[in-house]
């Protein structure tokens, strides 16, 4: 039995989302009252906060090691801030997402029995729902300088366009990407003061990276997504998926590797330089490793390594964590 065909003792279909991990935490020991609401914000599949967040801590590392003077208490509340705005944000944006797709899940074997295609929710519930945690998130939000508040602000454009991408582009990915990893942006800027060229360069790194792993999490719906019209990477490649693949993680790699340089040359230290990059490179092995083991037609295979990327991303917020204290 797979991963997720697990189901706790006693449990039914409605019980719990098709997706989820066996045994999460939302399912053992939520109230029952609340669960579908933690279920409409994935809190059961953690892998997407950590998705948001990794691109947060990327630049804030990256800001505090490239102005050590920033460095200190305020760097330790945008570590916390971000994680708690990372969950309330991506709960708020998958919320979103379920009201807009809520026609689609229903046909999608996949995600038929989320809250609202199952009924345990209704799209009114799921609205007050999104502005709760929206708004819990804005007051996190601004705490921190009005640069950082306003590219805040903007993402929120991002993320209300998101779900309709898949019906009007094949590359919906791209979407996901520059709205999954302005973080990137306003985690320097809370940290530094200001928008630089090296937060840039992660960010574009960032994108590049959904590209590859979104990509692969897309190839477990290629066929229901072909009877319904839905357009994804995964469809657009086809069997030419690892060659894009790996054209997205050389991407990745020289990306990240700018942002590095740029941040640290003012510094002259080369030792600082050498860890950054060995960030960068750290990342790169992780999604060479998924590609050696990718096969497109195993879902349960590609849901493994779609998952795997918090390991990845964590690999390079490390190395890039390491480079402020040296």
């Amino acid at each position: 039995m797979t991963e997720t065909e697990q189901r706790p003792e006693g449990a039914t279909q409605l019980d719990t989302v098709a997706d989820a991990p066996a045994q999460n935490w939302v399912d053992r020991y939520a109230p029952d009252d609340l669960k579908p609401y933690l279920r409409l914000s994935r809190a059961d599949r953690p892998i997407g906060t950590w998705l948001l967040l990794l691109p947060c801590w990327w630049g804030l590392f990256l800001g505090a090691a490239a102005a050590p003077e920033t460095a200190g208490w305020l760097t330790v509340w945008i570590f916390t801030g971000c994680a708690l705005g990372a969950f309330l944000m991506r709960g708020a944006g998958c919320t979103w997402n379920d009201i807009t797709d809520r026609d689609i899940d229903d046909k999608v074997a996949r995600t038929r029995s989320r809250p609202i295609p199952s009924g345990q929710v209704s799209v009114r519930q799921a609205m007050v729902w999104m502005a709760a945690q929206a708004v819990i998130a804005a007051l996190i939000l601004f705490t921190f300088n009005w640069v950082a508040i306003g590219l805040g602000l903007l993402s929120l454009g991002l993320v209300a366009i998101y779900p309709f991408a898949k019906r009007f582009t094949w590359w919906p990915q791209i979407f996901l990407g520059l709205a999954f990893n302005w973080g990137a942006l306003l985690a320097w800027t809370a940290q530094t003061g200001s928008l630089a060229l090296p937060a840039v360069f992660l960010y574009l790194a960032g994108i590049s990276w959904t590209l590859f792993y979104d990509t692969i999490y897309a190839h477990q719906d290629r066929e229901d997504d072909a009877l319904i019209g839905v357009k994804s990477t995964a469809r657009l490649f086809g069997d030419k998926t690892e060659t894009w693949l790996r054209g997205f993680l050389i991407a990745t790699v020289v990306l990240m590797s700018l942002a590095v340089i740029y941040a640290f040359s003012p510094l002259a230290d080369p030792l600082k330089m050498s860890i950054g990059l060995a960030g960068a490179w750290a990342l790169g092995w992780h999604m060479n490793w998924q590609l050696g083991r990718l096969n497109i037609d195993d879902t349960q295979m590609c849901l493994r390594l779609f998952r795997s990327n918090r390991d990845a991303g964590l690999l390079a917020a490390l190395f890039l964590a390491i480079a402020i204290f040296v």
